[in-house]
Formats: structure tokens, C-alpha cells, sequence
């Protein structure tokens, strides 16, 4: 304590104060956005399981949910592990597990954390049955589904092999836990309608190869779908035990070019620093590129493009059509959007902070190790430390 409380007078108080490049949180955009997560389920029986891969943070999450110890989503075994060392004991593991890794998955598991996994395939059922029959630890086991053509799981055209998956584990010293899906193309839907078709089609599904397994006598106590664009849809939710998503509570320029949020919406931000002009060629330079802001370029293929990121002032409103145009190691060039009448570009001198606006924000996020969060006012309310890793 000696140490610790001396050095708190030379923290940064206010966002004018905070080297660049750097993330910025506000947290009065992501409770908000939480907030509209929770009670799209109000009154249903449906749960939700937040995604943590975003955000990969415990002291986010904490105050995310006011410390209460939810069931959560993980998509690498470091997660798991952060998470449940912080008390996070009912973790689903989101990814197909492979062999290598059920020692890690049966070692968390003996610390209390009760992981669950996820299979696609007949080798990956024995692999898991057979580990868990060697550490006598009835590994809980949900089997992916591809409900839309678009990554990996069983499709409704293979219910032949889900049974046989199912049976597999059934039959072992694992556990046949559910069913699990992520319904990706919703991603490029770009319509209330077109969101809630694939969210239809994510339930249907999903409930329809839930049945096909308790048919053939097999247990699926858990039927879990989910992403962003479908948990903010008007489909049904019926037969469905859990939903998934994780990016809601920062989003982002691809979730807003979708129609699922607004700019305003958006809680995470990268501070910049204006440190040099081009000014034959319209250009302002910024300490912040592809190191700061990732590579991502997710709204590339949507009807508007944003560059490598929107352009706002320290405060965070957005300069009309003012994008990050390109994006090097550690210099980003701001420009007026390719196309727009609008040609001068703002009068941003040397050393004008910006907050940019990201196109992903787990891509964004993990360029980072740390949080600055701050109130409407700028000014900084915490730290909160990130991890990364698998």
C-alpha cells in the first residue's frame, strides 16, 4: 500500500493526459448496450451466455455485470482460465476442441471450472471419450451444428452422423450435454428482415436437430445458439436454452453497417494523435496504424466502406465523412471518404487528439493491453488490464 498509493498521483486523470495510442472505453455506451442485451430476453426462458473473446478482460466483465459470477462463453483455454480463476466456474469453450488440448481442458476442469466442449466429427467424439474415460472425468460435450452453410458444425442434411456422434458420447464417460451453433452469415445480412430470417433459421434448426437426438433417446439438455446480429432480432427464441454473443457490448463499425447499432452506440475507441499533414494530398497523419488499429478491413464488402476506422474528435463525435484511408505499422492516414463532394479535409493540427472508431472490435481490442475508461466528461474512471493468448 505504501508503494501502490504515491503512484496513483501520477496516473492520468482525464483522456487529454493519456499517451497515444491507446484504447478508450466509455462506459456509459457499453452499459447502455448491455442493457439492451439483457432485456431483448426479458421474459423468456432463454438464457444468455455473454461471449468473452472480445473484451478478455476481468475487470471489464466484472463491471460489466456488477461482479456477479455469470455462465460465460470462452473461445481459447486461456480465457478459460483467466475466467475461471476469477470465479467464473460454468465457461462453455466455443471452439471444436482438439485431442491436444483435453489435458489443459481436464486440468481446469480439477480446479473447479465446470468447461464444457465442443465436437464436430466421429474422431473428435472418440478422442473425448476415450480422455475422458482415462482421467475419469465426465467432460459435459455439446456437438456444433451448421445451421447456414457457413464454417464448421453438422448440418440438417447429416442428422445420420449427429446421432452417431451422439451416441458415441452417450455411451462413454463423457457427458452429452446439447447442441451449439453460431449462425454466422447473419453477419452479411444487411436488413431487419434479412437478421431475422437467419435468426429463424438458427432456431429452427437448432431445435430441429435437438429433436432429432432425443428421438434416438440421447439427452440434449442445452440447446445454444447465437452472434450479435440474431440476439438483436424479433425471431423466436422457443426450444432454445441459451444465446451467445459477445461484440454487443463495445460493437462496431461492421455491427453498425449492418443495421444492428448506430456510430453512437460504439463504447470502443482508439486515441490518436495528430503528428504530421500532407497537405497536397488532403491527408492527415496519426500516430495510430495497423499496430493500433488492426488490419481488419470488415466493412470493406458492406455499401459503406470505412476504411481502416471512423474519425471523431477527442470527444468522440464523428467528422463527416473523415475515415482512416490507409493504415501503416505505426502511421494511419486520415482522408475525406473516396467519392464524397466534401474535398478540404478539417483544419486538425499537429498534436490534435482523435478517438477512431473500429471496424472490429475484437481485432481492434487485442492490438492493446489495457483499457482506459472514461465518463462523458473524459475523464479516467479505471484501468482495466486485457489479456491475450490461447
Amino acid at each position: 500500500m505504501g508503494f501502490a498509493e504515491p503512484m496513483r498521483a501520477h496516473l492520468p486523470q482525464h483522456i487529454s493526459q493519456l499517451q497515444t495510442p491507446c484504447l478508450i472505453v466509455d462506459t456509459s455506451k457499453m452499459t447502455r448496450n448491455v442493457a439492451r442485451a439483457t432485456g431483448r430476453l426479458t421474459g423468456s426462458d432463454t438464457k444468455l451466455r455473454p461471449h468473452l473473446k472480445t473484451v478478455k478482460s476481468v475487470d471489464a466483465i466484472s463491471f460489466t455485470f456488477s461482479g456477479r459470477k455469470i455462465p460465460a462463453t470462452v473461445s481459447t483455454l486461456k480465457e478459460a482460465s483467466e475466467f475461471g480463476s476469477a470465479g467464473y466456474r460454468d465457461l462453455l469453450y466455443a471452439v471444436a476442441v482438439s485431442p491436444q488440448k483435453l489435458q489443459q481442458v481436464h486440468a481446469l476442469r480439477r480446479t473447479g471450472v465446470d468447461l464444457k466442449i465442443v465436437v464436430d466429427s466421429i474422431s473428435a467424439a472418440h478422442a473425448v471419450a476415450n480422455s475422458a474415460a482415462a482421467e475419469a472425468d465426465p467432460l459435459p460435450v455439446l456437438i456444433e451444428l451448421d445451421v447456414d452453410g457457413h464454417r464448421s458444425g453438422i448440418g440438417r442434411e447429416d442428422a445420420g452422423l449427429l446421432v452417431q456422434i451422439g451416441t458415441i458420447l452417450n455411451n462413454s464417460a463423457a457427458e452429452l450435454a446439447g447442441v451449439i451453433t453460431h449462425a454466422g452469415e447473419s453477419y452479411g445480412t444487411v436488413t431487419d428482415d434479412g437478421r431475422a430470417q437467419a435468426a429463424l433459421i438458427e432456431q429452427q434448426v437448432s431445435v430441429e436437430l435437438a429433436q432429432t437426438l432425443r428421438g434416438a433417446n440421447l439427452p440434449c439438455p442445452i440447446v445454444s445458439i447465437g452472434s450479435t446480429p440474431t440476439l438483436f432480432s424479433n425471431a423466436p427464441v422457443d426450444g432454445v436454452t441459451e444465446i451467445r454473443a459477445g461484440v454487443y457490448m463495445f460493437f462496431d463499425l461492421v455491427q453498425a453497417g449492418i443495421g444492428v447499432c448506430t456510430e453512437d452506440d460504439i463504447a470502443l475507441s482508439v486515441l490518436a494523435t495528430v503528428i504530421g499533414h500532407q497537405q497536397h494530398k488532403n491527408w492527415i497523419i496519426t500516430d495510430a496504424g495497423w499496430m493500433a488499429l488492426s488490419t481488419d478491413r470488415g466493412t470493406s464488402s458492406q455499401q459503406r466502406d470505412q476504411g481502416y476506422g471512423v474519425v471523431c474528435d477527442e470527444t468522440g463525435r464523428p467528422f463527416e465523412d473523415l475515415i482512416v484511408v490507409r493504415a501503416n505499422q505505426e502511421h494511419g492516414i486520415i482522408a475525406r471518404r473516396p467519392g464524397t463532394e466534401l474535398a478540404e479535409i478539417p483544419d486538425l493540427p499537429l498534436g490534435t487528439r482523435l478517438r477512431i472508431l473500429p471496424n472490429h472490435a475484437c481485432a481492434t481490442a487485442a492490438q492493446h493491453a489495457s483499457y482506459n475508461v472514461v465518463d462523458t466528461g473524459g475523464n479516467i474512471t479505471a484501468v482495466w488490464p486485457r489479456f491475450g493468448g490461447w
